[in-house]
């Protein structure tokens, strides 16, 4: 058994545009942002956490984080779904859904929403 559920909306921006973006969807929020790294929170929409991620490369997008408390098993129920692996990384396994929407699946990220919200799978 394990738990998941769809916990973050990324909006990914490369360096150039990114401090723009980040004002604007701060703005947008009505909140300050709030760095980590190469990501700012800009607040929550539901019980879905809105972050804009600053990108080395690649086009401006949209994408979600599916966190669990099991990579390995979420990832295998995915598969079982149609998606497909694209890239393992440290600590976390890129995916595309079967029209080849970019997602990621991570660890637990958002806490105390997690517990509350998570799913249980077999």
């Amino acid at each position: 058994m394990h738990r998941s559920r769809i916990g973050i909306v990324l909006i990914d921006h490369p360096g150039e545009h990114h401090d723009a973006a980040l004002a604007f969807w701060a703005g947008a929020q009505g909140v300050r942002p709030v760095p980590d790294g190469p990501y700012s929170s800009v607040g929550e929409v539901g019980t879905l956490s809105l972050e804009v991620q600053r990108l080395e490369e690649g086009q401006p997008r949209i994408h979600l984080d599916i966190e669990t408390d099991d990579i390995a098993a979420e990832v295998a129920r995915l598969e079982g779904l149609g998606a497909s692996v694209t890239e393992r990384r440290e600590g976390y396994v890129v995916m595309a859904d079967p029209g080849g929407v970019v997602f990621c699946v991570v660890g637990i990220q958002t806490g105390d929403r997690f517990e509350e919200d998570a799913r249980e799978w077999p």
